[in-house]
């Protein structure tokens, strides 16, 4: 069997570590990497970690000459957090025929806020015989799926929280500014009140984790609310791609409730993050509290770091989407993300791959 062949589009944060990753890994190619303005016509390896060394060169070009029919058995699309941004794109890889994971993270649920596009995409997934897979750390495994698991040794659920609280600083550029790393406080309120200068969406994906949580344990969600503050640094902290002088924003502390028909809140979420905690003593952490028969507190402390995280979920998901049935699927539809450390293809259906 062929080398499982991959295409990149975005070589950023998470874009350049997926790469990274996947060239450490056997039986897998980078065949591709779409991008734009500067970064056209020069090659992969000067954004990435590791050297060239023996490998052919994968130039950098424009999405409509990278993606072509049968060039690829999946394509990674690293550029947007939301759903309706990435639309276009999406719908672009799979018209080509070419499965598709995105970091996305709307994408992890994307049936909770826009259920219309989640029907769309799966009708073009279908049309074109591929499969669609957002996934990442959070949301995709830590405040939704790793819930889920963990209700799996349980007779009954009366009440979650899930609570991660982590540091900003392995993301790019896109997620600094969404979280608005480096402004006022002033600006930070102006923002939330959709009155300032920039977009300020905080963490995304509480909507998609509520939603997944509920439909995955057969809960029905009456009411979802949420909130964010800022988180105001004393002292100056500077991150690979944000920096936040002391008095400004250095991060998002994020609630979310779900609650029932009954008013009563049964989905609990709180998340707190920022660039470089530890300068101010923060201990980050993920913790799964269920009350329930049996109850389950589960603490995993420091964090799973939120970089390497969503970069391997992405990558460790390319068996099962490239095996997968036509459609657009969740965390819940697939078999359960494990690590890769043999030869990729071994995870590979012989009769589902694109590149023979």
């Amino acid at each position: 069997m062929e080398n499982v062949k991959v295409i990149i589009w975005g070589l950023g944060a998470m874009g350049g570590g997926i790469a990274d990753m996947l060239l450490k890994k056997k039986g897998v190619d980078i065949v591709g990497v779409a991008g734009r303005g500067a970064k056209i016509g020069k090659s992969m390896y000067d954004y990435i970690k590791p050297p060239k060394g023996a490998r052919p060169d994968v130039i950098i070009g424009a999405p409509e000459d990278v993606i072509k029919p049968g060039a690829a058995d999946i394509v990674m699309l690293c550029t947007d957090s939301f759903t309706k941004e990435a639309f276009p794109r999406m719908k672009f890889i799979m018209e080509q025929g070419i499965n598709c994971i995105t970091s996305a993270e709307e994408m992890a649920y994307p049936q909770a806020q826009n259920p219309e596009l989640a029907a769309e995409l799966d009708k073009i997934a279908k049309e074109n015989g591929v499969s669609l897979l957002g996934t990442g750390i959070n949301p995709g495994l830590i405040m939704d799926l790793l819930v889920l698991i963990w209700t799996g040794c349980m007779e009954d659920v009366e009440h979650i929280v899930s609570r991660r609280v982590n540091s900003l600083s392995p993301f790019g550029p896109a997620v600094m500014s969404e979280q608005g790393i480096g402004i006022t406080k002033e600006e930070f309120y102006l923002r939330k009140e959709g009155k300032g200068s920039g977009h300020l969406s905080g963490h995304v994906g509480f909507a998609e984790s509520i939603a997944m949580i509920a439909d995955g344990i057969g809960w029905e969600v009456d009411k979802f609310t949420q909130d964010m503050e800022p988180i105001v640094t004393d002292v100056d902290r500077k991150s690979p791609y944000g920096f936040a002088a002391a008095g400004n924003n250095a991060g998002v502390a994020m609630k979310a409730w779900g609650y029932n028909k009954d008013g009563e809140c049964i989905i609990e979420m709180d998340h707190p993050q920022q660039i470089e905690p530890e300068q101010v003593g923060v201990q980050t952490g993920d913790y799964v509290i269920i009350k329930g028969t049996p109850n389950v507190n589960m603490v995993n402390s420091p964090e799973i770091d939120g970089g390497i995280g969503t970069i391997a979920m992405c990558a460790n998901m390319i068996p099962q989407v490239i095996n997968a049935n036509p459609g657009l699927h969740t965390m819940l539809t697939l078999p359960v993300p494990r690590a890769i450390m043999g030869d990729m293809r071994d995870r590979i259906d012989p009769e589902k791959k694109i590149v023979k």
